[in-house]
């Protein structure tokens, strides 16, 4: 381990918005997000494979009546948006260290409003498909954690990765589904406040266009 990660990871041992293992809520914070970490009702808000948070922090500076959970296994990732969310005094934001796979073990049956997927891995390979977070097998777990009606929001630069995702939307139980190829001439942009990930910034610079989705989940309300 380099002497950085190493720093990051003491970071966020000592951090109070960062859940992972050894820290007493880490086994038991499933369906107590709200009583035992954000002590409000507010709706509760996920960002899968967050990287360093932009959008969690970004959001919840844009929504303070919300709570935002960051969702990544690498520790220096989360280390930076933790960091960030302390220095900005932000309480409706935390962290948690954890593989995807794994969501169910923390997270209880409709216990999450929305769900954001923002620039995932593309995993372009066929025999990675599984690996893609808009796989029915994904798509199947984010549907028994989001309340009726809950979102699921998906913003990406890979075309591909957003034809494959439209498709499994579509055929897994959404509803009410939103999307574009170039989310900054589309009036869904406002949706984003203007929030850019550094690789979307990147991307964005260099001409490529921005596809986002967003669609609802379990029954209808």
């Amino acid at each position: 381990m380099t002497r950085r990660k190493h720093h990051f990871f003491l970071q966020n041992a000592e951090s109070t918005n960062v859940i992972e293992v050894g820290k007493p809520l880490y086994k038991s914070i499933k369906g107590h997000w709200r009583a035992d970490y954000f002590t409000n009702e507010n709706p509760l808000i996920l960002e899968l494979a967050c990287g360093k948070g932009e959008y969690t922090v970004g959001l919840a500076q844009a929504f303070p009546d919300k709570n935002f959970i960051g969702v990544d296994i690498k520790g220096d990732r989360i280390a930076r948006g933790s960091k960030i969310a302390q220095t900005l005094g932000l309480s409706n934001v935390a962290f948690l260290r954890t593989d995807i796979n794994y969501l169910e073990e923390f997270f209880d049956e409709g216990e999450v409003n929305e769900i954001w997927i923002t620039f995932p891995d593309p995993q372009p390979r066929p025999k990675q498909e599984k690996h893609r977070l808009t796989h029915p097998r994904f798509l199947a777990v984010y549907k028994r954690l989001l309340k009726p009606g809950g979102s699921l929001h998906l913003k990406t630069d890979n075309p591909e990765l957003f034809a494959y995702s439209l498709e499994q939307v579509k055929g897994n139980g959404c509803y009410d589904l939103q999307s574009t190829t170039d989310l900054y001439q589309s009036n869904l942009n406002r949706i984003h406040i203007g929030i850019k990930t550094k690789y979307e910034e990147m991307f964005f610079n260099k001409g490529f266009t921005i596809n986002y989705l967003q669609c609802k989940m379990g029954a209808v309300l």
